[in-house]
């Protein structure tokens, strides 16, 4: 890792320590110990502890946009298009936990930093909702309201999916089998509440 850029490397060691322990309970000096740096050099590529926060949501909603943006090009219809979904959340639940625990942190009520994931993720999410309302049109998908329904999925599945990361702060890593049951099951229930019987 050393011989990656120091901005990259902050970046990298900040959304770990941001994605874990949130942003209240990571100081800049600890992020300095963890690089072998001194706090100076963080300063001079980011001028505040919030600047560098901003800058770790900025990449992470990019990534988070990539992500979903290339599942959601496969042109899957209905419900199988919603089951992809839930298996690369949890795939990212597994690989990157960091990345999700910092989704996480920053939704949380009263975040200064929510608004600048929402202006990220907004155009997602406005084609995620025009995809509902097109399955629902379509009647692949049980009618209901669009943006309300894309809340409750979000909400869901990514508060399942993080459900991995609260066990490992307990001490209690999660096992493969688990998350893949946890996984099946919440697909079970999506199907079950969303699939129109033509669909399923």
């Amino acid at each position: 890792m050393t011989d990656r850029p120091t901005r990259e490397r902050i970046l990298a060691v900040a959304l770990g320590a941001y994605g874990t322990d949130g942003f209240s309970a990571t100081s800049l000096d600890a992020l300095a110990d963890q690089l072998g740096v001194r706090k100076q050099t963080i300063l001079y590529y980011f001028p505040s502890k919030q600047a560098l926060f901003d800058a770790v949501v900025d990449d992470a909603a990019a990534d988070l946009v990539k992500v979903f943006d290339e599942e959601a090009s496969r042109g899957l219809s209905g419900i199988q298009q919603i089951e992809a979904i839930v298996r690369h959340v949890f795939r990212l639940a597994v690989r990157r936990p960091e990345l999700l625990g910092l989704v996480r942190e920053v939704t949380r009520p009263g975040s200064v930093t929510a608004e600048r994931l929402a202006g990220h993720v907004a155009p997602t999410f406005d084609r995620a909702r025009d995809f509902l309302q097109r399955e629902m049109d379509a009647g692949r998908l049980r009618s209901s309201d669009p943006s309300m329904l894309l809340l409750s999925l979000y909400s869901t599945v990514v508060g399942v999916a993080t459900e991995l990361e609260v066990q490992r702060a307990l001490g209690l890593p999660p096992s493969l089998r688990a998350t893949v049951a946890r996984r099946q099951e919440l697909i079970r229930f999506l199907r079950a509440a969303l699939a129109t019987e033509s669909a399923s």
